[in-house]
């Protein structure tokens, strides 16, 4: 029976219904019943292909379709993600004017005033009160505390490695963790033996810079004499995209200079012979793919190299091409070991952990790191420097006014326990 995916039916249920009750936008439900279907579809025109080719025989028809079906899976989950990505944006208006403080809400007034007409007075002044630095009129005024908590907001619901990572606030421009390379001697003593001193533990410390990121939207001189436009909501919507985009690539794949380090940045070496500094790597069996043989059970060996107190929350994170080679897999009872959202607004999951898709990491190639699998909470860390800045100017790119917009981010691996590899080479 040929399965049309391009026209996805609709299930017979009151989903408007269900979304009272759970809170889960109409269209999200919609959408997640639409990729349940195409995942039936999938597994439907998968096992067609599977009996093929124990005959030994090929069919285009069958490959071609299973290629339609696999589409239209990410075609789903890309609308999945946009829908959660709008449900996660808090709304502006009444209910949050309501809850502002006088400062707050002088401060939002002082910088609506410089955003349109470029009066940097009332900043000036507020700024002086607190005894702000590093914002002036040469440098930049910071913006309101909500627009910053609100750029946050947006970057952590888009980007894919700032919603799994641990994330800290810091008020200077490196952030500094101590850790323990050794634990202190201990040993069992009878009890009228004698207790020689034992060895203290070695400590050593990691060192996170804040790097600064930009971005300089152009506003016309219409838009800002618009009294209707949110000019906070504008700009928050023009930097997120920029910054997000920006970050997602550093904290995967940056080297450090001047931009987060990645965590594919970092020295790797055989999980066998692992040590702290170096990230761990499990072979996949076969240079630049999976074993032709039991291919899954190298993910099974990378879930088993990470510690039992990293397992439990632990993550997949690997790009959409992967995740599509992946979905075929099976386990020896014939189920698959891929399943799409268990509910409206969630992630699919590989054996029964999360998959993050992030586009910036690897294809499948010839000793790629391709998949990471780790408790990316206590593995990453990203640090945020307090404060956003704001450099009106007006005159480089006339009649365009610019908004130079900057904000200090930097990450690291923090525990180099806590996140593994997947290496796609023979051994």
């Amino acid at each position: 029976m040929d399965i049309e995916t391009t026209t996805l039916e609709t299930k017979a249920y009151d989903s408007k219904a269900y979304e009272s009750k759970s809170g889960i936008p109409h269209d999200a439900v919609v959408t997640h019943a639409e990729m349940m279907r195409a995942f039936e579809a999938f597994k439907e025109g998968n096992d067609e292909r599977l009996a093929l080719e124990q005959k030994r025989a090929g069919d285009a028809l069958i490959e071609d379709k299973l290629a339609r079906i696999n589409a239209a899976l990410d075609v789903q989950q890309r609308k999945l993600d946009d829908i959660a990505l709008k449900s996660a944006r808090p709304a502006f208006g009444g209910e949050q004017k309501a809850a502002r403080s006088a400062a707050a809400i002088e401060h939002k007034k002082a910088f609506d005033a410089y955003m349109r007409g470029g009066d940097a007075g009332g900043l000036a002044t507020l700024e002086a009160k607190a005894m702000s630095i590093g914002s002036n009129a040469d440098g930049g005024y910071t913006v309101p505390v909500e627009l910053e908590s609100e750029i946050g907001r947006r970057l952590t619901a888009i980007s894919p490695i700032r919603s799994i990572a641990g994330v800290r606030t810091i008020s200077g421009s490196v952030y500094k963790k101590p850790f323990m390379t050794a634990g202190p001697s201990v040993g069992w003593i009878g009890e009228t033996g004698s207790r020689p001193q034992t060895s203290s533990a070695t400590l050593d410390q990691l060192s996170f810079p804040a790097m600064e990121i930009y971005a300089q939207p152009a506003a016309t001189a219409t838009l800002l004499e618009d009294s209707a436009v949110n000019i906070e909501e504008w700009l928050a919507q023009e930097v997120e995209a920029v910054f997000a985009a920006q970050e997602g690539t550093a904290f995967i794949t940056g080297d450090g200079s001047n931009k987060p380090k990645g965590f594919l940045s970092y020295t790797t070496v055989a999980n066998a012979s692992w040590s702290w500094g170096n990230l761990g790597t499990i072979a996949s069996g076969a240079d630049g793919a999976f074993a032709g043989s039991n291919p899954s059970d190298t993910l099974v060996d990378l879930i088993y190299a990470l510690k039992a107190g990293y397992r439990q929350n632990a993550s997949f994170v690997m790009n959409r091409k992967t995740q599509a080679s992946i979905r075929k897999f099976k386990d020896s009872t014939g189920h698959y070991l891929w399943q799409p959202p268990a509910a409206a607004g969630g992630r699919a999951s590989l054996m029964t952990f999360p998959v993050v898709e992030a586009e910036d990491m690897p294809d499948i190639a010839a000793d790629s790191l391709s998949i990471a699998f780790g408790d990316f909470a206590r593995g990453y860390l990203i640090v945020d420097r307090a404060g956003v800045s704001v450099l009106r100017d007006p005159y480089s790119a006339k009649p365009y006014v610019l908004f130079y917009t900057t904000k200090r981010v930097g990450g690291g691996v923090q525990d180099f326990d806590a996140i593994k590899l997947m290496k796609f080479a023979a051994s």
